[in-house]
């Protein structure tokens, strides 16, 4: 007897991602870290984007945007979250 099931397992999508960095024309450091949900059409479901920048300063700013596909195709944000870690003035 066999079991089927609706819920999509683990072979269903496949994850991609890829990194960049460089440094903008400010001096900062900038690593963009996306990944991206594929299912087995070949259609991107859902993304997570982090974007890292780290300033001459050494402050820390870190901004990840999570989005999914919209009944219209498109990707929607569904959270977002912006970090910021200031370096110490002591050092």
């Amino acid at each position: 007897m066999s079991e089927t099931s609706e819920e999509p397992g683990d072979d269903d999508l496949e994850l991609v991602e890829v990194e960049t960095g460089a440094v903008d024309e400010d001096g900062n450091a900038v690593v963009d870290d996306l990944v991206v949900a594929i299912d087995k059409d070949g259609k991107v479901v859902a993304s997570d984007e982090t974007v890292a920048v780290v300033t001459e300063d050494g402050d820390v700013i870190i901004d990840e945007t999570i989005s999914i596909v919209g009944d219209d195709g498109e990707l929607h944000p569904v959270e977002e979250d912006v970090t910021v870690l200031e370096a110490d003035d002591d050092e």
